[in-house]
């Protein structure tokens, strides 16, 4: 596949997710539709795993590495399906904008692999400053938004934080037979969840909700992860980087006109300062040498 075909896809994919979970949930209750999706995802997987006759590792190291995203993966979903009844899809994206910043200090403190130098730290701040702007603005959204918030943001920090865990485990298996294996782990954990606080099939499925969790199940669970991955192979990181500048304002754009959700100032200038703390943790040290050559000392 042409790499920017799989940027510009990728794109596509990371802006209409937060969308589709809202849709889904919202259609089918939140339990029931991030079930339903893992599910999907698992059948097509075990379909591609056949086709391409691709056989799962089951490695001690490639074992530990399905258990940690699959971990990872169903404590990030469950809470951002839940708190989607109390926050807009936008606000969903931008607040996963601090995913890179979390997953830096947590390889930091965990990995020991780099050190937190001051455009890291500013970084840092300004996402967090960020951070308090959009829960400002969003707390004026309705009732349950505080705890929506609280629970998107533990759902951001887990997501990180399993980044980390993944990245120390160091498994190579190829991406598809990962995927299999984290929805997998995963698969039963949303069962216990759906039953625990729902435990029955809807009466009925709204076609809009329907066409979200299939679209969420093949394309969000499975082609997403692919098209990353291939491009985490193929293209520099740097470049990749991108994707956390743009999805974040792309989704806002997204929830604002398809699904009627208000962006109040507050959450603009949040969006703002943490993709400026995000460019300037991951391109810091780059825009020094640049303001230098254009600024000399007179």
């Amino acid at each position: 596949m042409s790499l920017p075909v799989a940027f510009a896809s990728v794109i596509l994919i990371w802006s209409t997710t937060p969308l589709a979970i809202k849709w889904s949930a919202l259609g089918a209750g939140f339990s029931f539709a991030v079930l339903s999706r893992m599910a999907i995802g698992v059948a097509v997987c075990t379909l591609l795993l056949a086709v391409l006759r691709i056989r799962p590792p089951l490695h001690a190291r490639a074992l530990h590495s399905y258990l940690a995203s699959g971990l990872s993966m169903f404590g990030t979903m469950a809470l951002v399906y839940w708190c989607s009844k109390y926050v807009s899809s936008g606000m969903i994206a931008v607040l996963f904008g601090l995913s890179p910043l979390i997953t830096s200090l947590g390889a930091a403190l965990w990995l020991k692999e780099e050190s937190l130098g001051g455009n890291k730290l500013a970084g840092m701040f300004l996402g967090l400053a960020g951070l308090l702007l959009v829960f400002k603005g969003g707390l004026s959204l309705g009732e349950g938004a505080a705890m929506g918030f609280i629970a998107l943001f533990v759902a951001v920090v887990i997501q990180a934080l399993g980044l980390v865990w993944i990245k120390k485990v160091g498994d190579d298996s190829p991406p598809l037979a990962t995927t299999f294996g984290s929805l997998t782990v995963a698969l039963p954990l949303f069962f216990l969840a759906w039953w625990g606080f729902d435990g029955h099939w809807p009466d009925a499925i709204p076609g809009r909700a329907a066409v979200a969790i299939v679209y969420l199940g093949v394309v969000g669970s499975v082609l997403g992860f692919l098209l990353y991955y291939y491009m985490i192979k193929h293209m520099e990181t740097g470049r990749i980087a991108l994707i956390n500048l743009i999805t974040p304002i792309t989704a806002l754009l997204l929830g604002h006109i398809l699904n009627d959700e208000p962006v109040l100032p507050n959450v603009w200038l949040g969006a703002a300062c943490i993709l400026f703390g995000l460019a300037l943790h991951r391109w810091g040290p780059l825009w020094l040498p640049w303001l230098s050559e254009r600024c000399p000392d007179k």
